[in-house]
């Protein structure tokens, strides 16, 4: 079989096994299509978790990054693991045991105000929007590859699977979904990764590979590599360029961005028990650090492939691999010299003579993962393997921003706010036609994507960081926050850190270096700048307004209570 008829086949049975799961468990409540009946296992719950953690950002574009980046690339690897740390010991069981629907829920109620609540609404939006168009490009890459089309006829595609078991089966059959698609994607992940590790350094457990030998010149891989980056004109793979106060910063703002993502939070309000809650974040950090302490090694392994397979090489003798990617747009060539050889360089390269050699090869950093089985010449069934994996991360992450967004307008906006007198009917149907509309905005923002997919949401956890964080903490922990200064904190976090994003990436992009960043800090990082204002904000204005009313404070201290470590006491109105 080929591999078009290979990926045509595991990812049909795929579909038809979440299409199946999400009619088996379809909503037929608002309970069950918010929460899931808040009846989940912890085990299934971490499970899917890890499987709304893990989006296209994490299995397509994050050991695409670190391919490319090399040690800078470390520092999604740290923040997105080390916020599940802090999301399990600071925030999941308190929320659980206050037993809201969403997280704009919790703010509104916390801060005794309908205006607090729309603004963690259009928190919630920004955010869900800003990160789902990362996976909706990434199904559009995987679609547009293996199916031969545009990357927005792909992205088409993945909305109609989504907004069928989105729209259907709600946070129940989200759940249940999601639990399928991470037994799908981890085996897609590590299968061509242990191929990959046995051929290159002869060690079947690919965390092993990546401190071994390279087979074929008998030197440790990274110094390999290192010196195919040397040959080439790029820095050295494993020397970072980036600052350090970038590297903390862009670290910080993943970290606390993570443990503020709506779509992330949500998970702990399924499952019974507030200890339930805790739980389910270890079994969640358990299932992820299998793909994470497996992508530097899947990195190293498709750099090494690349260099030592197009470089240099008569353009005429290109593998089909290559062929195919570039007729999709993902790789392309100008043969600047007009020789007829690839040359594929870094900025600090030069000929014999010393003079600059220009690049002539560009490649998307988000088809590495994609590309890595094709580039090491892997069985066909491997590479169709892959695709249905990449379309499990991202079509498992899509469903649970869309679900965010869904709720915030039904549940948030409409049963909260503007029409309290809904009924169950008719807050379902609400919540089904929000998500079928954030479907196609979705879709839109994947075709038209502001940047690549790690990119994009790694802006998603600064504005996550910037907003929801500190207002949720300190609505747990401090007694004397109170709605002023939270929605003070929240618009100016948020104000900050978008107009940060937008000026440097969007209005003025050739201003975006390290020489005209504030404080020498990328986008990427200024989330946890705007989250630090956000936290000085609330707490000078919370000061200076009055303090919450006595029944809040006393609600604040149940939440806080340990007692409860059984079911879930849900104490909101």
């Amino acid at each position: 079989m080929t591999v078009q008829a290979w990926t045509f086949a595991l990812v049909g049975v795929t579909f038809a096994l979440y299409i199946g799961v999400a009619i088996w468990s379809r909503a037929q409540s608002t309970k069950d299509f918010y929460v899931a009946g808040a009846g989940v296992s912890p085990l299934a719950n971490g499970m899917a978790t890890a499987a709304d953690w893990m989006s296209a950002a994490s299995f397509l574009s994050m050991a695409g990054l670190i391919s490319f980046q090399g040690y800078d690339g470390s520092v999604y690897l740290m923040g997105w693991t080390g916020g599940y740390v802090l999301l399990a010991l600071l925030l999941a069981p308190y929320l659980r045991k206050y037993g809201a629907f969403t997280v704009p829920d919790f703010v509104g109620d916390r801060y005794y105000s309908q205006l607090a609540r729309f603004v963690a609404v259009v928190c919630a939006l920004f955010v869900s929007f800003t990160y789902v168009a990362g996976q909706m490009r990434g199904v559009g890459i995987v679609f547009g590859r293996f199916l031969e089309v545009d990357v927005g006829i792909g992205v088409v595609i993945g909305m109609g699977i989504v907004f069928f078991y989105a729209v259907l089966g709600g946070m129940k059959g989200i759940t249940y979904t999601q639990v399928a698609q991470y037994c799908v994607l981890i085996f897609a992940y590590l299968v061509p990764a242990i191929f990959l590790s046995m051929l290159i350094t002869g060690n079947v457990v690919p965390q092993f590979g990546l401190g071994g030998a390279d087979l074929a010149s008998g030197l440790p891989l990274l110094e390999r590599l290192d010196g195919l980056h040397a040959e080439l004109g790029f820095a050295a793979y494993t020397d970072g360029t980036k600052s350090t106060i970038d590297v903390f910063f862009i670290t910080a703002a993943l970290m606390v961005g993570t443990a503020g993502l709506p779509h992330v939070i949500i998970r702990f309000y399924t499952v019974p028990r507030v200890r339930d809650a805790r739980i389910s974040a270890g079994w969640a950090l358990l299932f992820i650090a299998f793909l994470y302490t497996t992508a530097p090694a899947v990195a190293a392994f498709a750099r090494t492939n690349l260099l030592t397979t197009v470089s240099e090489r008569p353009y005429a003798e290109a593998p089909e691999w290559f062929s195919t990617w570039e007729g999709v747009g993902l790789i392309t060539f100008d043969d600047r010299n007009e020789d007829g050889v690839i040359q594929y360089v870094g900025p600090f390269a030069t000929d014999a003579a010393g003079a600059p050699v220009q690049n002539e090869l560009r490649i998307d950093n988000d088809i590495m993962v994609l590309a890595n089985p094709e580039i090491a010449d892997l069985p066909p069934w491997v590479i169709g393997l892959v695709a249905a994996g990449g379309l499990a991360a991202a079509l498992s992450t899509a469903a649970g921003l869309l679900l965010v967004v869904s709720s915030a307008v039904s549940h948030d906006l409409l049963k909260r706010g503007l029409m309290p007198d809904i009924s169950e009917r008719g807050e379902l149907v609400a919540a089904r036609v929000s998500a079928g509309v954030a479907v196609i905005v979705a879709g839109w923002l994947g075709v038209n994507p502001p940047a690549f997919v790690a990119e994009v949401v790694a802006f998603a956890f600064g504005l996550a960081a910037s907003s929801f964080f500190p207002v949720i903490l300190l609505g747990i922990f401090s007694r004397r926050m109170n709605k002023e200064g939270a929605i003070a904190g929240m618009v100016t976090g948020l104000t900050f850190t978008a107009s940060y994003i937008v000026y440097f990436s969007f209005v003025n992009p050739a201003a975006d270096t390290a020489e005209y960043w504030w404080w020498g800090i990328s986008p990427e990082g200024i989330g946890a700048v705007g989250m630090l204002l956000n936290f000085a904000v609330s707490w000078v204005v919370s000061r200076v307004t009055p303090p919450p009313p006595e029944p809040v404070q006393i609600m604040l201290d149940k939440i806080r209570v340990p007692k409860g470590a059984g079911k879930a006491h849900e104490i909101h109105a």
